[in-house]
C-alpha cells in the first residue's frame, strides 16, 4: 500500500508541474483568471447561484477569512458581486457577474484544451477510467 501511495503522490505532483508549466507558457492575452482561487470559487458560484462567505468556507472546507480574501479579489475585479440574500436572510451573498462568467468560459476553455492536447491519444474508455478515477479521489477529499 505504502508504494502505491508514493506513486500517487508522485503523479500528482507531476500533474502540479504541468499546470505550472502551462500556465507559465501562456500567452498573457490568454490567461483568463490569474488566480486558480477565482476560478474555483466562481465555478461554485456559477454552479450553485448565491452564496453567503461562510456557505463558500463550508463548501471548500476553509476558514471563513480565509474565503473572505479570496472573495474580495473577485469583488475588486467585478467578478462577483454582492447582494441581499434573495430567500431573505440576514448575511449577504456572492453572485457571479457577467464578466466573472465570461471568464470563468474562457478559463474553462482553455484548461479543456489543454487537457484535449495531453489526452488526445487516449481512448475513450481511458478517459472515463481517469475521469471516474479523479472523481471518486475528489469525492474523497471532500468526506
Amino acid at each position: 500500500m505504502r508504494e502505491e501511495i508514493a506513486g500517487i503522490e508522485r503523479e500528482l505532483m507531476l500533474i502540479g508541474r504541468y499546470k505550472e508549466l502551462a500556465a507559465a507558457s501562456a500567452a498573457p492575452a490568454e490567461r483568463r483568471l490569474e488566480r486558480s482561487s477565482s476560478y474555483i470559487l466562481l465555478s461554485r458560484l456559477e454552479a450553485e447561484g448565491p452564496m453567503s462567505i461562510g456557505q463558500l468556507a463550508q463548501a471548500f472546507n476553509l476558514d471563513a477569512s480565509t474565503v473572505n480574501r479570496q472573495t474580495a479579489v473577485l469583488l475588486r475585479e467585478g467578478l462577483a458581486e454582492r447582494i441581499p440574500d434573495p430567500e431573505g436572510g440576514m448575511a449577504r451573498k456572492l453572485r457571479i457577474t457577467a464578466e466573472g462568467l465570461r471568464r470563468v468560459d474562457g478559463e474553462r476553455a482553455y484548461r479543456r484544451d489543454g487537457l484535449a492536447t495531453v489526452l488526445k491519444d487516449w481512448t475513450p474508455e481511458e478517459l472515463a477510467s481517469f475521469a471516474e478515477g479523479l472523481a471518486h479521489f475528489n469525492a474523497s477529499i471532500e468526506h
